[in-house]
């Protein structure tokens, strides 16, 4: 496999492992970049473009500097730092009930629910009572009033559980009410723009051509890899239709085309934001210091919100235990990231993306191949490992 791009000095380590995900873990086509203090000190990538592109045929484009692809729930962490933004210029107080934007959501049991609760998977409305439609989740006025109806499946603020595609309409919705943009707009104006991230929720037309085909693919039989096994309830959580997990995932019946591009042009941040792996290490460099070329989005004191721990322990929906901040997954043993300081956001099977305070690091890992894992993928993993050593060796 040829790596493309370049490191700087001191990050060998990264273009070894990048390297190693494709010869022994699999990987079809990916790309990885790193930001130190702002600047770009890891720009990899190779492979195909498209997960079906066999390698040596005709229809193999290759992956190119500027291949772009749909990152999952990775875009939470994007939608999160809208809220944060629009708390930061003092136009959302996250210990106001959500009602006092969206009067709608007052119902069914959700009036004490505040914007924090929300921000960190504590509404306690993961699931639909009558899943969406992929049709009718992309109509942001059909999403919202389905949450807005939805009865909590827990007293909002008592519990945490992943809101893993509702997350899309709370965070939306808010911002719409807020702003009177939708958020897809509104990160378009307010966050990839000034950051100079190659970052979109619901993909302009032009940049289709950008965009590679995304499939779920299997670990190769022999990779050599530690073998992990979910354990027994998170499997059973997973094959009872009538679990929180299942219906969590659910939510949205039957799961989207991920590579239709009326699917790619609607605005689903719990799910369907589309970038490139600059893009995402680039927007998290924005949020710890001022990145080169653009701007620093979040103050000190407001990083320091966002990684303050609101949820931690037994989710009721991915059956381990989690930690989040207002909104960014936080390090711990079902979601590591590069330290303990880190913030950030996987895509279930796949993407990554995240912020090292401590070390001034910022990191973005995109794939065109997804695995069964949700919050630590292998190959995510390994590229971490790889930036430890290097910024270690550094000491």
């Amino acid at each position: 496999m040829n790596v493309n791009g370049a490191v700087a000095e001191g990050f060998e380590p990264v273009r070894e492992a990048f390297a190693a995900n494709f010869e022994v873990l699999g990987d079809r086509g990916a790309a990885v970049a790193v930001y130190r203090d702002g600047h770009k000190v890891v720009d990899l990538w190779g492979g195909t473009r498209d997960v079906d592109g066999a390698a040596g045929t005709a229809d193999a484009a290759p992956w190119e500097q500027g291949t772009a692809q749909i990152v999952r729930s990775a875009t939470k962490g994007v939608a999160a730092v809208a809220l944060l933004l629009l708390h930061q210029r003092g136009e959302l107080d996250l210990d106001a009930p959500v009602g006092t934007y969206w009067p709608q959501y007052k119902a069914a049991g959700k009036e004490r629910t505040l914007v924090r609760h929300l921000l960190a998977h504590r509404a306690g409305v993961p699931v639909l009572d009558r899943p969406l439609t992929p049709a009718e989740a992309a109509d942001p006025d059909l999403g919202a009033a389905a949450v807005a109806a939805q009865a909590p499946a827990w007293e909002p603020g008592t519990d945490h559980g992943y809101h893993a595609q509702t997350y899309s309409w709370l965070t939306g919705e808010l911002v719409r009410r807020i702003t009177g943009r939708t958020i897809g707009e509104w990160i378009a104006d307010e966050i990839a723009g000034p950051v100079g991230a190659d970052l979109w929720l619901g993909l302009p037309q032009a940049q289709h051509a950008r965009v590679g085909r995304v499939g779920q693919v299997d670990a190769p039989a022999r990779s050599g890899a530690l073998k992990t096994r979910p354990k027994p309830a998170v499997t059973a959580a997973h094959a009872d239709p009538a679990s929180l997990t299942r219906r969590a995932f659910a939510a949205i019946t039957p799961l989207p085309d991920e590579n239709d591009p009326a699917y790619r042009a609607a605005a689903l941040p719990a799910s369907n934001g589309i970038a490139t792996a600059d893009g995402l290490a680039r927007f998290y460099a924005s949020l710890i210091g001022e990145v080169a070329g653009g701007v620093r989005l979040l103050r000190p004191e407001t990083v320091e919100l966002a990684r303050g721990e609101q949820s931690s322990g037994p989710d009721r929906v991915l059956v381990v235990n989690t930690r989040f901040g207002l909104g960014p997954m936080l390090h711990g043993a079902a979601s590591p990231l590069l330290s303990p300081t880190s913030f950030g956001h996987p895509g279930r099977g796949g993407a990554l993306g995240l912020a090292d305070p401590e070390s001034g690091v910022a990191f973005g890992y995109v794939t065109n191949g997804f695995r069964t894992s949700v919050t630590a993928d292998p190959r995510a993993q390994a590229l971490l490992r790889a930036l430890r050593t290097a910024l270690t060796a550094e000491r």
